[in-house]
This record gives structure tokens, sequence and C-alpha cells, in this order.
């Protein structure tokens, strides 16, 4: 029997060794022996997170990012890998949690966990500022650009789906003319700051990024309310439920407390962690 039970107990190891099942608590676990967390990050996306004059990551999201570190008792450590990467799940430990602003669709929740939805984008119009443009209904029949392949895009051809639990219901209130695509929305703005009409009629864009490029000197001006608010949340990978839980525990009493609030308003001007 002795012997029976030592090979079971060998043949039972090498299973184990040989699953690659998640253990609940990893993550918690390494995140809380190294007291380390490390984030995924954008270099490239004022507001919400860029290298600032110090050549530090600076920004709403990583401000979020140290918060939550803080709050942990460990240190914040930023990586920067690329989009695809990151929505990509399976990253093996490389990081812990991305905070980047990242829409929880259902098709993303397949490979990534999102246990706190953090704020919410609204999405606006900007026109040049001596544009006679004044209202959303002006906007239909004109030359608009967006980001292609992205929300924008897919709101100005009739086809977004937003499909994050919570996400607010929006209708469509502009039927463009024309559409431009571009690689980024920086490209659609530096079309637009050309002139009235020279190239765009308006660009389609979130709030905050249309902002940010008014404040960096583009002539640009927002019209209207907001198209529609998309729901930004934190992302984890797959297979610890533990850790899931104190995101979201945290991230909670960041709202509960103001503090989130607070980021947002430093950031943007205005509280974005709830639709308005």
């Amino acid at each position: 029997m002795k012997n029976i039970f030592v090979l079971g107990s060998a043949a039972a190891l090498a299973f184990v060794m040989a699953t690659p099942v998640a253990i609940a608590g990893e993550t918690l676990d390494r995140v809380m022996a190294t007291k380390t967390l490390t984030m995924s990050s954008d270099a490239e996306y004022p507001p919400q997170s860029f290298l600032n004059d110090n050549n530090e990551m600076d920004g709403f999201d990583v401000d979020v990012g140290k918060e939550i570190a803080k709050r942990m008792g460990v240190e914040l450590k930023i990586v920067t890998p690329s989009w695809d990467i990151i929505t990509g799940g399976s990253w093996g430990g490389r990081w812990d949690m991305s905070v980047g602003s990242m829409t929880p669709t259902k098709q993303r929740a397949k490979v990534l966990n999102f246990p706190a939805v953090y704020y919410y984008t609204p999405a606006a119009f900007a026109v040049h500022q001596d544009s006679k443009i004044a209202s959303l209904d002006d906007l239909s029949g004109k030359t608009i650009g967006s980001c292609g392949g992205c929300t924008y895009d897919a709101y100005l051809n009739k086809d977004l789906v937003i499909d994050a639990e919570g996400a607010p219901a929006f209708d469509y209130l502009v039927e463009a003319g024309e559409i431009k695509t571009y690689e980024t929305d920086t490209h659609a703005f530096d079309d637009l700051r050309l002139g009235d009409g020279t190239r765009l009629d308006a660009a389609f864009s979130a709030l905050p990024t249309i902002q940010a490029a008014i404040e960096g000197g583009y002539p640009l001006k927002v019209i209207g309310k907001p198209a529609f608010y998309e729901p930004l949340s934190v992302a984890t990978d797959k297979g610890d439920p533990a850790f899931d839980a104190k995101i979201t525990a945290i991230v909670d009493a960041m709202k509960a407390d103001g503090t989130l609030q607070k980021l947002s308003e430093k950031w943007y001007g205005v509280d974005l962690t709830a639709v308005q």
C-alpha cells in the first residue's frame, strides 16, 4: 500500500506541474511578497498617461495606479507594452494590471477581467475656432475626421456597439456627409487646425483628448453635448479572483471618499467618474 500511495502522489504531482492551472491568489501573493505592483501604461496618451518634463510617467491613469498601489501598501512600477499585447491577455506575470482607459467589451472579457470601472469618457465633436457651426445639427452633411477603427469611427458609421455592463444608452445625433479616418486622433486635429473646412469641418474624439489639444495650442472648440459615454475599467489577467476583489474594493473606496473625483477634476477640470 505504501508503494502504491507514493506512486499515486508522484503521478498527481506530475499532473499538477504539467497542467497550467491558475492558482487563486497567485498575483496578489506575488505583489504583496515583492511589495511591487506592476502596471501597464502608454507613454503617449495625454492627459491619461505621458512622460512629463522630468521624463517621468504622469497623468490621470498614472495617478489612479499610484493610488491603488498606495492603498495596497506597495510600490508602483510602470511598463509600456503595445496596446495589442495588453488587450491580448495571457500576460504571464509581466505586469499585474492595466490602468489604461480600456473599454470593457465582451470580446476583451474573453481574455481579461475588468474588476472596476473608474471613469467614463465623453465622446465629443470639435470644430475650428473660426467655424460658424454652433450645434450638432449643423454637422449633418459635413466632413468629419476620427481615428480609424475606433469607437468614434464606428459611431459615425452608425455601427457602434458598447456592450460593457452599465454602459449608458446613446443615440446617433450626427449624419456625416464624409468620414475621414486617421491613424490617431492627433492627425485629425492636425488637418482641422489648417482652417475651417480646409480639409475637415469637424473632428470626433474623446473630450479629454480634445481639451488636451486645445491646451496644447490647437485652434479648436468643442460644440454640443457628448454623443456617448464610454465606461473605462481597470483590467487584469485571468486567474486570480482574490486580486480582482482587492482592486474592486480599493477603487470602490476611492469613489466613496472622493479621491477619484479629485483626480478627475485635477486632470480634466470636471468629474468624469460618473455619467453627467
